[in-house]
């Protein structure tokens, strides 16, 4: 299921400050975010009818099992490219935010391939290597 980026930003975004706040608001995704409070409701109204996410009385907003499907890809493919950029001498602000760009257009076959590289321990073939330099 392909879903706009800017709903897969949202999603991750309450995943992650689901982890280290008792409940997520409107309020806390904005401030987090750097949105105004209008768009992110706006936001809020268009994930609860698609069924991602599921907001209480109080305001609290939780994911949904398809909600949350999706922030873990997310946040999975944040942290593994953004880790691996660093590793490669990125510089951390630049490598949170070329993951965060990455991690939208990426398909599941390359993640995956990129995935199985960097925790197997694999190494570029010679040729490739030679390739890089010389390019």
């Amino acid at each position: 299921m392909k879903i706009q980026e800017s709903a897969e930003n949202y999603l991750e975004t309450i995943y992650m400050l689901s982890r280290h706040k008792p409940y997520v608001r409107s309020i806390d995704i904005a401030n987090e975010l750097s949105f105004s409070k209008p768009s992110v409701s706006v936001a809020m109204k268009n994930l609860r009818e698609n069924g991602y996410i599921r907001m209480d009385e109080q305001g609290h907003i939780t994911l949904t099992e398809t909600g949350q499907s999706i922030a873990d890809v997310m946040y999975e493919r944040h942290i593994l490219l953004s880790n691996w950029l660093i590793y490669l001498g990125v510089d951390p602000q630049t490598a949170a935010e070329d993951a965060c760009r990455m991690e939208h257009v990426i398909s599941t076959e390359s993640f995956e391939a990129i995935k199985k590289h960097i925790t197997q321990g694999n190494e570029l073939p010679k040729e490739l290597k030679e390739e890089s330099i010389h390019a």
